[in-house]
């Protein structure tokens, strides 16, 4: 039977050493054994165990399910692997119409062809956005009805370079943010500051208006209750939700 380190591990499967380690300390995967040295050692049901977590990730599932999922008694490997399938063909049949959808587009720019202006949002789904919304009003009520109301009639004025640098700023963030938490900075030391005074911006300029204190902290609190806005932030590292709600929290609070 094969064995591994976490080093080899990580090359393995393309997963972090910290990411292994973070998995060990949460009790998402841990080793089959550790040395007297203090190595970690992986067998091939730990390997079989990270490739459901990581299918669960692609999947967007936070990491507190993937556990509960996994350390089901009732846990059916072979059925788990059939449905995850299921849904991965699903999206690759999704996916496989939006590159058409940029294929036809880019034919149309270029003047080859002509495209129905309908057929530019074909493969995008309406119904997830939808969703989002309902669960923002469900939680949190009129006000959040207002909120994306607010919000959308900002967006309406905004062109393609608009859109292009928001979506930027927002990665940037993220990046600048994981990088902190990488580092170990405090959510109160002036990096992070910096970083979520430009969060604050952000957020304004999606909201159409500038957020309250009270508002900015709910948000926080909104990325740990809402399964996929975790599952985006934990894919970009480990423990990064709890980290940005809180450092948005002492920022309101220093407002």
């Amino acid at each position: 039977m094969s064995v591994y380190t976490v080093k080899q591990m990580a090359k393995l499967s393309g997963v972090s050493v910290r990411a292994l380690h973070h998995y060990d300390a949460i009790g998402l995967l841990r080793p089959r054994a550790v040395g007297a040295n203090g190595y970690r050692y992986y067998d091939r049901q730990d390997l079989l165990r990270l490739q459901q977590i990581l299918f669960h990730r692609t999947l967007e599932t936070p990491l507190k399910d993937i556990q509960a999922v996994l350390d089901d008694p009732r846990f059916d490997l072979a059925a788990a692997l059939r449905a995850q399938r299921e849904r991965l063909a699903a999206e690759a049949e999704r996916y496989a119409r939006l590159v058409t959808v940029v294929d036809q587009t880019l034919a149309t720019l270029e003047g080859d062809e002509t495209m129905d202006d309908k057929m530019l949002f074909e493969g995008f789904d309406p119904k997830k956005q939808a969703q989002h919304e309902a669960w923002l009003v469900d939680r949190y009520g009129d006000e959040a009805a207002q909120r994306i109301a607010d919000a959308k009639a900002g967006m309406k004025t905004w062109g393609k370079k608009d859109w292009s640098h928001f979506q930027e700023e927002a990665k940037a963030i993220e990046h600048d943010l994981a990088k902190a938490l990488s580092q170990g900075l405090p959510v109160d030391s002036e990096p992070v500051t910096a970083i979520m005074r430009r969060h604050w911006a952000w957020v304004g300029r999606s909201w159409n208006r500038e957020p309250t204190p009270d508002a900015f902290k709910g948000l926080g609190h909104l990325y740990q209750e809402n399964p996929e806005f975790t599952a985006r932030y934990e894919a970009i590292a480990p423990g990064l939700t709890e980290y940005l709600a809180e450092a948005m929290r002492v920022f309101a609070d220093k407002r």
